[in-house]
Formats: structure tokens, C-alpha cells, sequence
């Protein structure tokens, strides 16, 4: 699948994403991704960064509000509108542009920093990808991205609940079978039947691969790997949102911090 047609998929669950983000109904982003991925950031205040794949903005508003200037890049010029639409009091607004990931639209050793939240496996090659953030990032820059978990965002992944409704173990398989391109449909699981009323599933193409490929492809690049996170929520979190208490018996995100040598 090639990059057009990935974008074609991204405009169509544009508006229908922000929609249910901004209602707070992605709970696996606001209660463990993002909160386990700002733990593990370095300081970024004063520094220059680049969001790839930023959708509406919710990630690359954070990092500015920790003091960056911040580019957010998305594929999806719908979503880039909803990010520029988003009414923010802060006077640390992002930047936000369309581009392709794969070439970058910026000169060499433009940015102290990179992230990625949650997009990369859904950009067709990886190894181009992650040669422009090289190309993109200044010596001594960091990159770091959270992607579904290689070892468990499998084609074939079955729930297995108890009798009150509570995960107890998953059944897996397919780990070297990771379909290029293969196009999953859902919504939000903690969204509500009204408020998803009218609304089309999100179609998401996937481009994931097993766990040596990220690291090894990572290493052929030239990154230092520096710092893992395979965030698990905490009994509290799950009292708060029940719907994440499978996120405590296998790992759903990986995020990886590597830096480019000074």
C-alpha cells in the first residue's frame, strides 16, 4: 500500500477521530500512552521539535506547553485543519503542516528532537522513515515514538475474560505474519452507542513489524537506543476507567527513545 492511499484512509477517520478524542473517549491514550510517554521524554523546554503524525494536535499541544517550538506534520490535511481549528490559550501554539513522513519537507539537522505518538507503524516504509528523522535531526537530537506493542498487536489476538467480565489472558498468534498494509476497523471501546450514533468505523491501515526489525532497522540507521517503556496500568487508573484493565496482562505500547550521536 502505498502512501496515497494510506492518506485516503486518514481523511476519511479524521473528523470522526477528533470528534471522540476531544469527548475523551481515547482512555488508552490519555491514561497510559501519553502520561507513560511524557515520563520517559528528556527536557525539551527551549528546544525545536518535529510531531510526525500529529492527527488533531493532542500530543503536539503537550509538548509545546513543556516549552518546545513544535512542528506537527501530518499526511492528512484533514486532520491538519482540526489541529489548526483547536482553540488553545496557550501562547505556545504549535506549527502544523502537511507533509509525507517518508520525505520530509525539511533541510538536514533542522530539529533537536523528534516524536512520534502512535504513528509509525502506520506509515508504509519504515526504513525510509526513519532515515529523513535522521536526516532531520540535529547531532546529539533525540527520537523518540510510541508504536503498538510488536508482541502483541497480532493478526490473530483473542480476549479471554472472566465470568465478571475481567481479562485474564490473550490469546495470540501470527507474531511473523504482520500483514502489510492490512486495514483494521474500530472505534474508541469506551465511547457509548450515542455517541458513536451515525459515526463510520475508523479504518486504519497497518504497517507493524516484529520487534528485531524496529530495533535492528533503528540501529542499521545510526541510532543509539537509549530507553524502552511498555506502560501498564495502575489499580487506581483502572478503578477510574475499567475499560484499560486489559493493558495490565499484556503490554499494548511500545515506546522507544534513540538518539542520534553528537
Amino acid at each position: 500500500m502505498e502512501s496515497d492511499e494510506v492518506r485516503k484512509y486518514w481523511d476519511r477517520n479524521a473528523k470522526a477521530w477528533t470528534q471522540l478524542s476531544r469527548a475523551g473517549y481515547d482512555t488508552y491514550r490519555n491514561y497510559l500512552n501519553t502520561p507513560a510517554f511524557f515520563a520517559l521524554l528528556p527536557e525539551i523546554a527551549g528546544k525545536k521539535g518535529l510531531d510526525i503524525g500529529c492527527g488533531e494536535g493532542y500530543n503536539t499541544r503537550l509538548l509545546a506547553e513543556r516549552g518546545a517550538k513544535v512542528i506537527g506534520l501530518d499526511m492528512s490535511s484533514v486532520f491538519v485543519q482540526q489541529a489548526k481549528s483547536f482553540q488553545s490559550r496557550s501562547s505556545l501554539n504549535p506549527e502544523y503542516l502537511i507533509g509525507n513522513a517518508q520525505k520530509l519537507p525539511f533541510e538536514g539537522a533542522s530539529f533537536d528532537f523528534v516524536t512520534g505518538f502512535m504513528s509509525f507503524m502506520d506509515i508504509p516504509d519504515t526504513e525510509t522513515l526513519l532515515s529523513e528523522v535522521w536526516r532531520a535531526l540535529k547531532p546529539g537530537g533525540f527520537l523518540q515514538f510510541s508504536i503498538s506493542h510488536p508482541c502483541f498487536d497480532l493478526p490473530r489476538r483473542k480476549n479471554l475474560r472472566d465470568a465478571e467480565g475481567r481479562t485474564y489472558a490473550f490469546e495470540l498468534g501470527g507474531y511473523f505474519q504482520h500483514g502489510e498494509g492490512k486495514v483494521a476497523e474500530w472505534l474508541f471501546s469506551a465511547a457509548p452507542p450515542e455517541a458513536v450514533e451515525g459515526l463510520s468505523k475508523f479504518q486504519t491501515p497497518n504497517f507493524n513489524h516484529p520487534l528485531s526489525y524496529w530495533l535492528n532497522t533503528l540501529i542499521q540507521t545510526g541510532f543509539v537506543l537509549e530507553a524502552f517503556s511498555e506502560p501498564m496500568p495502575d489499580d487506581q487508573t483502572v478503578l477510574e476507567q475499567p475499560n484499560i484493565q486489559d493493558a495490565q496482562v499484556i503490554a499494548y505500547f511500545l515506546i522507544t527513545r534513540a538518539r542520534k550521536p553528537a
